[in-house]
């Protein structure tokens, strides 16, 4: 694994762990109560931090494994992106979000029960519609996911250059 896609591997686990721990913030510090898909995300966002510090590890046994990291972290980026779009476009404009996905994937993986302080849904999605410097909170989830999956895209590109290069 080449240095490069070692460090980005690293700053997308990096800028995903720092997403949750500014949600948790937000939540435990400034009483700003999560929705079932801010929930969603903070889940999305710890896979992609998972998923790019295993393969990080697993770089010298299995050489394939950042390309096939990069490629799933991208994957988790995408469905991030597509959570903090319906977020913002439908889940923010109903009054309470009971059994959508969101709701239901969170309740049915019983995180909520086990870790409430991090999974534990408090809000409608109406209800958690909250800005920060003038765009709500789900627009700013999702330009971070804009970022990762680039970032995603871009680390499985070095791995490809590198080992094409090596070859």
């Amino acid at each position: 694994m080449s240095l490069t896609t070692s460090r980005f591997l690293h700053a997308i686990a990096l800028l995903s762990v720092l997403a949750v721990a500014f949600a948790l913030v937000s939540q435990h510090v400034f009483d700003m109560p999560p929705c079932a898909w801010c929930v969603l995300q903070r889940l999305i966002y710890l896979g992609i931090a998972a998923v790019c510090w295993v393969g990080a590890g697993l770089a010298r046994p299995l050489p394939l494994a950042p390309r096939v990291t990069a490629l799933l972290a991208a994957l988790l980026a995408g469905a991030g992106v597509l959570s903090a779009w319906y977020q913002y476009t439908v889940a923010s404009n109903m009054f309470s979000c009971d059994l959508t996905f969101a709701d239901r994937f969170i309740a049915a993986s019983g995180l909520d029960a086990a870790l409430p302080a991090v999974f534990g849904i408090y809000a409608s999605c109406m209800d958690a519609r909250v800005e920060l410097f003038g765009l709500e909170y789900a627009l700013w989830s999702l330009g971070l996911f804009a970022v990762l999956l680039i970032l995603g895209l871009v680390t499985l590109r070095a791995g490809v250059y590198k080992r094409k290069q090596v070859s």
